[in-house]
């Protein structure tokens, strides 16, 4: 233990002590001690001899503290020593962070404690080294778990995806228990169940007339054979004849087996197709559009739920069995247009009308309609929408514009104000509504005056005479 030379520790402040014994005392308490003065001087530093890290610090001696402190430590040193200096006592640690011409820094822990002379103040600190350190390798540690977990999920998902998207029907049992671990849609639907079903049960529970010892049994033989003969086995629910292919692996310290599911190329495409049917079927009963199959008469075979929220049914069977007129605003008339369209031409791409509702409440609708052709059972498919919340912006026949200008047939009727009487001017623009309207009819049911004119409200013999009347006979004919 030095001093540096100086002869502090003989001065007869500590008379009690010998001067080479205090020193080695203090040396031994702490790992460095530094005696400063009121004016913030370094009189005296002692390491301790097993801190060998600190170097040679006899440098430090007639010098300010401040100098061998970073930035930030200055400040912090300047108020704990400003307390000591006016008798309060300083916090019970402060953590400094030293510098020597700014080639390295090291935190010390520092306690302040008074020295019977001149105000000086002993600091005695405890190099933070160490557990910096220690923190830092737990930081790292932290750092390289949270990789850890990243990379596995990061693996887990593409486990997944890979597990979903291949058509190949696969899955995994665990050898220990001899159970299903996990499987794919393609899988489960070729067994005749779902994942949910599957995971969790014994691989020979289904299959026909095996045992889940003999079956286990057969496929650890199959892996260990240079030519392992087929297994061939019938599943229980779809009846299919499946050949299963295993192959097993450890993963976490346990074995699990791989095994593939193999049929023929007309079983796998039956599962594909029940796979399609039952997204379909998902499809139609969660679309916020109502979806409704009819028969040839138009009556109703099956409907979603979007159908019985748009009319305020309460069951499935409250619609179905029923003929879809008796939710139309125009009855068979409109149910008439949407069959004889979807039938003669196989679609109707958009036809607007109004449904009743349980209440009687009239909603504007959107339909069209679909002719779906089956040997045995043909039907007629229906989408319909509510376009009640677009009748706002279309506007009304008539109404002004957003300039405040009335539209061409309402300015045309305006123009006519003046030039003729108002009986004159009340015929000539009826007539121009009235084969407005006839054209659409006739339109709409695609030339069939039956049902023009139920649309219309008139007699098939007031039909044609209008239409001999507006030059449209010959026309539609």
């Amino acid at each position: 233990m030095k001093t540096g030379g100086t002869n502090f520790w003989t001065s007869g402040a500590v008379p009690l002590i010998e001067p080479e014994f205090l020193s080695s005392i203090l040396g031994a308490a702490s790992d460095l001690a530094l005696v400063v003065s009121a004016e913030g001087i370094i009189l005296s530093v002692i390491v301790n001899h097993g801190a060998d890290s600190f170097g040679n610090l006899e440098h430090w001696e007639g010098r300010a503290i401040t100098e061998f402190l970073t930035q930030e430590s200055v400040t912090m040193f300047q108020a704990a020593h400003d307390m000591y200096l006016a008798g309060q006592e300083p916090p019970r640690f402060i953590e400094l962070n030293h510098t020597d011409n700014a080639t390295w820094q090291y935190p010390v822990r520092y306690t302040f404690h008074r020295f019977g002379q001149d105000g000086a103040a002993l600091l005695l600190g405890r190099d933070l080294r160490p557990i910096a350190e220690t923190q830092q390798q737990l930081v790292q540690a932290q750092l390289a778990l949270e990789r850890g977990y990243e990379a596995r999920r990061e693996f887990d998902a593409r486990y997944r995806v890979l597990l979903a998207q291949t058509r190949e029907a696969a899955l995994f049992i665990k050898l220990s228990t001899g159970r299903i671990d996990d499987v794919n849609e393609a899988a489960s639907i070729l067994l005749g169940s779902t994942d949910s079903a599957v995971i969790g049960t014994t691989l020979a529970s289904h299959f026909e007339n095996r045992t889940g010892a003999e079956l286990m049994e057969s496929l650890l033989n199959a892996t260990l054979a240079d030519q392992p003969e087929p297994i061939v086995v019938e599943a229980s629910r779809s009846g299919a004849q499946i050949t299963l292919v295993p192959h097993v692996f450890r993963a976490g310290g346990q074995r699990v087996m791989l095994c593939r599911l193999v049929t023929d190329k007309s079983a796998q495409e039956a599962a594909l197709a029940a796979l399609a049917d039952r997204q379909e079927s998902a499809l139609v009963a969660a679309t916020s559009d109502a979806i409704l199959f009819l028969d040839g008469r138009g009556q109703i075979l099956s409907v979603n739920e979007a159908f019985l929220d748009m009319i305020g049914a309460a069951h499935l069977s409250d619609v179905v069995g029923r003929s879809l007129a008796e939710h139309l605003a125009r009855g068979q008339v409109d149910l008439g247009v949407l069959l004889e369209n979807a039938k003669s031409a196989g679609q109707m791409r958009l036809y607007t009308t109004k449904i009743l509702n349980e209440v009687g409440t009239k909603v504007s609708i959107e339909a069209s309609a679909t002719y779906l052709d089956h040997p045995k059972h043909p039907a007629i498919g229906l989408i319909i929408r509510d376009s009640s919340r677009l009748e706002p912006s279309r506007g009304k026949i008539g109404s002004p514009d957003a300039d405040g200008q009335l539209p061409d047939p309402g300015r045309n009727v305006m123009d006519l104000v003046g030039t003729a009487s108002l009986k004159e001017i009340v015929a000539e623009t009826t007539d121009v509504v009235e084969k407005m309207c006839i054209e659409t009819a006739v339109e709409l049911t695609r030339n069939n005056r039956v049902a023009a004119a139920e649309m219309l409200g008139l007699s098939r013999q007031s039909l044609y005479v209008k239409l001999r009347k507006y030059g449209l006979l010959s026309k539609n004919g």
